[in-house]
């Protein structure tokens, strides 16, 4: 629950003011009602750094530095347009602290409610046996009665021919390094966590792919998701990451924005 230090408090209000749940009330000092869900705005907001939330890393919480926070429209909007999706890497370990960072990323990332419910998988080390897996699964569709087949799992065994007369021609997993399959209760908190990582991953030299096709066969077997540690949690988004091994020199081009002004 929200702590707040009575010391420090100096009664100003900005907490009570910011409080959505309106948990917060001032008597002379702020007072916390009763428990809520914890956003940390009350936290984020006091200037006194009088309130406190047990239950998370304190430690963890930074303060806030206007000189050290810059964020150009400029080169935030260039990012945006040159980002784009990577279908082809170097064959280039990503060492594990730049996915540890990248995970700090996604569970930064805002959730409906203050859910946090947000997981995030890594595959790297273990990538071969991911990929037998998968394929195994997907071989084992391909020997059911084609009418006893989801017509969503159609085109895997198309995958699964093209891979078979060619073991580079790896349609699901592209040669990436790294899988990343973000699990939640919530498909939107978990695109939004996916495009953050995706962005820092980009300032990290690193390229993705969103990969629904991965993600779908893999949400669908059980058996993996027992061994990817996740259990009967929804894989929501899916992705590839690794090295480009492709340069881009220029923005794509995009159709006009579709957009209503009233």
């Amino acid at each position: 629950m929200v702590v707040i230090d009575e010391k420090k408090c100096i009664g100003c209000g900005l907490c009570a003011a910011d409080c959505i749940a309106q948990n917060i009330v001032i008597e002379e000092k702020a007072r916390v009602k009763q428990d809520c869900f914890q956003c940390g705005h009350c936290v984020a907001v006091c200037p006194k750094g009088a309130v406190s939330i047990p239950e998370y890393d304190m430690a963890d919480v930074e303060e806030y530095d206007a000189d050290s926070f810059t964020l150009e429209p400029e080169a935030v909007l260039h990012s945006i347009k040159f980002r784009r999706s990577i279908r082809n890497y170097k064959p280039e370990a990503v060492p594990e602290d730049v996915l540890r960072t990248l995970a700090e990323a996604g569970r930064y990332t805002a959730t409906a409610k203050n859910s946090q419910s947000n997981g995030f998988v890594f595959v790297q080390k273990e990538m071969a046996e991911l990929k037998a897996r998968v394929w195994q699964y997907i071989d084992d569709i391909a020997h059911k009665d084609i009418r006893e087949i989801d017509k969503a799992f159609l085109p895997y065994l198309v995958f699964n021919q093209r891979r078979k007369k060619d073991a580079a021609d790896d349609y699901l997993f592209r040669n990436a390094p790294v899988v990343l399959y973000v699990v939640s209760d919530s498909a939107l908190d978990a695109g939004l966590a996916a495009q953050n990582m995706e962005m820092l991953g980009v300032s990290l030299g690193l390229g993705m792919l969103y990969n629904g096709y991965l993600a779908r066969v893999s949400d669908a077997n059980e058996e993996l998701k027992q061994w990817l540690g996740i259990g009967d949690r929804t894989i929501r988004a899916c992705m590839l990451l690794g090295y480009p091994a492709v340069h881009y020199a220029r923005t794509a081009p995009r159709k006009m924005a579709d957009v209503i002004w009233k």
